[in-house]
């Protein structure tokens, strides 16, 4: 038998190999600002709606898959934890470090609103505000989550809803145990379809990049951009310091691992949900990642998708942070030690209501309701929230990708020769690689 009949994995040519997915969104990014800023410049109408048909329909691909994946994921992910030794306790040190980073992070946001005070010399007024669309509150919140029936969640995209449903059924297959087999069989095989279709969407990113940067550029212009550059500012500066300041100091000192290896093995997550501004929609490459840095694949399975509809570091906890002393300064509203404990009390147990879409309005109003602060001022950040959504959910992803490796270098089940040897490279490209070494590897032994 030949060498070749031996070894079924064959490399395809791709011509886009040589040029880095990285490079291919960068160059997105560069496109998108050029043609939006031309757009803009000189009033372009049919560029102007081309590129928002182009950013529309990437974002629309990704909320497709949103639904169905959430709840498979979810089941799937709680039946995966039969597999895994000491499972509540993983799920246990899973929470409590998912609190432990947002009130890290809410923290930051808040110093950093209270030293730049950024609503001061905008020039925005209260009558600039206007009531949001969507509101969050409490009530909403803990009524919200039971569905009244299967198929509303889906159609309407309530993705706590989603989750709770998921959860349920989880736990019943569990209780079942083997007459819940095929049902397992049929779900895993339907996310692993999902997560398949996903990626066609996930390498359309490039393309996405272009109409999404573009039309916000198109749209809003520098001059808009330019009075909120203080907030601005200080959302990335403040996402930044969580993101290369307190996770590798906690990979360090916590999981006692290398912390430019986990950025190099988590960069293909990172750079999609920058773009993408979707942590649900980048999950699948959050999991993918989080499995070639070494943490178990039962563990994984469960702690990306609890994360990814949880764990908001940058969405809601560093964002409502910032945007709650913003709006309270524009409306001239004087916040007090209580109202600070408040914001990060909401930051860490509310994060559930963003609930991995784009955008942060939800948790927004609910922050602003607690605090009793004019829901009217949602309407002032709404013009700057997709620039903004960019890096809050970078930060999110890295979040729901730290917590996990952290969690199972405590737990010793953290494989640290994977975890050293996680590449930056593409995740599809990664699992051609993987692939071919367990087809060699038997010859080779």
């Amino acid at each position: 038998m030949s060498a070749n009949a031996a070894n079924p994995v064959t490399k395809r040519a791709n011509p886009l190999s040589k040029f880095p997915f990285w490079a291919q969104i960068v160059t997105g990014l560069v496109l998108g600002v050029l043609l939006g800023w031309l757009a803009r410049d000189q009033e372009i109408g049919w560029l102007k709606t081309t590129l928002e048909q182009i950013g529309d329909i990437f974002v629309q691909l990704l909320k497709l898959a949103v639904a169905p994946l959430v709840f498979f994921a979810i089941l799937v992910s709680i039946t995966n934890l039969r597999k895994v030794n000491n499972a509540a306790r993983l799920a246990t040190q899973t929470l409590i470090w998912f609190m432990i980073t947002s009130l890290i992070a809410v923290a930051i946001g808040l110093a950093i609103g209270l030293i730049t005070n950024p609503g001061a010399g905008t020039g925005l007024t209260p009558q600039d505000g206007q009531l949001p669309k969507k509101e969050g509150s409490w009530l909403d919140f803990l009524t919200g989550i039971i569905p009244e029936n299967v198929i509303t969640p889906f159609t309407e995209l309530n993705v706590l809803q989603i989750v709770f449903m998921a959860a349920v059924a989880g736990i019943a297959a569990l209780k079942l145990g083997e007459k819940a087999r095929p049902i397992l069989t049929l779900s895993e095989s339907v996310l692993e379809l999902l997560q398949k279709a996903l990626w066609w969407v996930i390498r359309l990113a490039p393309i996405g990049t272009v109409g999404l940067i573009g039309y916000a550029i198109a749209d809003y212009g520098w001059n808009l951009i330019g009075k909120y550059a203080t907030f601005t500012a200080d959302v990335y500066i403040g996402c930044a310091l969580v993101l290369f300041g307190v996770y590798p100091l906690l990979l360090a000192t916590v999981a006692k691992v290398n912390p430019v290896q986990f950025f190099k093995g988590a960069w293909p997550a990172i750079q999609l949900a920058f773009v993408s501004r979707s942590s649900v929609g980048a999950m699948p490459v959050t999991q993918k990642v989080t499995e070639r840095l070494g943490v178990p694949k039962e563990y994984t399975s469960f702690a990306v998708p609890f994360g990814a509809t949880t764990k908001m570091d940058g969405c809601a906890a560093i964002y409502p942070a910032l945007a709650a002393i913003f709006i309270a300064q524009i409306f001239d509203v004087q916040l007090g030690v209580s109202d600070y404990l408040l914001i990060a009390f909401v930051s860490v147990v509310g994060s559930a209501a963003t609930a991995g879409l784009t955008g942060a309005t939800v948790m927004l109003t609910l922050t602003l309701s607690t605090l009793g602060l004019p829901l009217e001022g949602v309407g002032l950040l709404m013009a700057i929230d997709p620039i903004l959504d960019m890096m809050r959910t970078a930060t999110n992803v890295a979040g729901q990708a730290l917590v996990p490796v952290i969690v199972a270098a405590r737990e010793k089940i953290l494989d640290h020769d994977a975890y050293n040897s996680a590449s930056s490279s593409p995740v599809d490209e990664y699992d051609v690689r993987e692939a071919e070494q367990k087809v060699l590897a038997p010859a080779a032994a």
